[in-house]
């Protein structure tokens, strides 16, 4: 059971040395954070004395890098049409991939990008790559990891396609990999709620992509229904998929050793999603 990482977005209020101590509190084995002010462009560096205490507390609770998923600025827009707001995006993005390379760890999730109707999909997916590609060269050790959309508005990166064209397009391919979010691909029209469901997506998702570059997931039930392009998120088992997708993933060995990340509405349930999750890791009967 503890071959599979479950944890949530924990607040990094105060530091992000708060961050591993607010995962340990809700039972969890992994965790995402901002390292920075999510809504906010520029944030003060991170101090040596930070650094060492997230690092010094990650060790106590057991938290490896492969087990944390921190999450970039929503600002960002890695495909934005206007070349200023594109670099613009550019540097805050190379900034979040230094954060995390100080921190000692070794993943970013980001959402990909939006045309804002201004370009076509193909050149604002080679602009996401281009980001990529400068954030990796500015950068050692940390995977850009690529979030999967609801494709709510101009935002791409909604279907399988979409990330293969990006990951296509990137030049380490090493460095680069994918987060599903069930709420947001549901929402795009991958259907989760039944096992014969699930093993239909990600067998598209193994073919389209390759289960080589899935390095997280985020764990939501949707508001939405099932190609509503709407990403709003419900708590586990109370929205449009249900249960039988958590189980599926508690089931299958190739979800394992990554982290699985809760963004569900009621961070006072986090503990008791956590550990239905893990009863459903535990009795094949749950």
């Amino acid at each position: 059971m503890t071959d599979y990482w479950i944890g949530a977005h924990v607040s990094a209020s105060g530091g992000v040395e708060n961050a591993p101590d607010n995962a340990a509190a809700i039972g969890a084995n992994a965790f995402a954070l901002f390292t920075k002010n999510q809504r906010r462009w520029e944030a003060k560096p991170l101090t040596p004395q930070s650094i060492e205490a997230f690092q010094r507390r990650c060790e106590d609770y057991g938290f490896q890098p492969e087990q944390i998923l921190p999450h970039d600025s929503y600002l960002i827009n890695l495909g934005h049409p206007d070349a200023e707001a594109l670099e613009k995006s550019r540097h805050a993005f190379k900034d979040e991939m230094q954060r995390c390379q100080q921190l000692g760890l070794s993943l970013l999730n980001f959402h990909p990008g939006s045309h804002l109707r201004e370009i076509s999909e193909s050149a604002c997916l080679q602009r996401i790559a281009d980001s990529i590609n400068l954030a990796l060269e500015s950068s050692t050790g940390v995977c850009a990891v690529i979030e999967a959309t609801a494709g709510q508005g101009s935002n791409l990166g909604y279907r399988f396609e979409q990330l293969a064209e990006i990951i296509d397009q990137v030049e380490d391919q090493t460095r680069v990999g994918v987060c599903l979010d069930t709420c947001h691909i549901f929402a795009a029209g991958y259907d989760l709620r039944s096992p014969q469901a699930c093993a239909q997506t990600f067998d598209e998702f193994a073919s389209i992509v390759g289960f080589q570059y899935l390095k997280a997931m985020h764990l939501n039930d949707s508001k939405g229904g099932l190609g509503s392009r709407i990403d709003r998120h419900q708590c586990l088992g109370q929205g449009e998929i249900g249960w039988d997708v958590f189980r599926y993933l508690m089931r299958d060995t190739r979800f394992q050793k990554m982290p699985l990340i809760l963004e569900t509405l009621e961070p006072e349930r986090w503990t008791e999603e956590i550990q239905q999750l893990r009863r459903f890791a535990a009795d094949p009967q749950a």
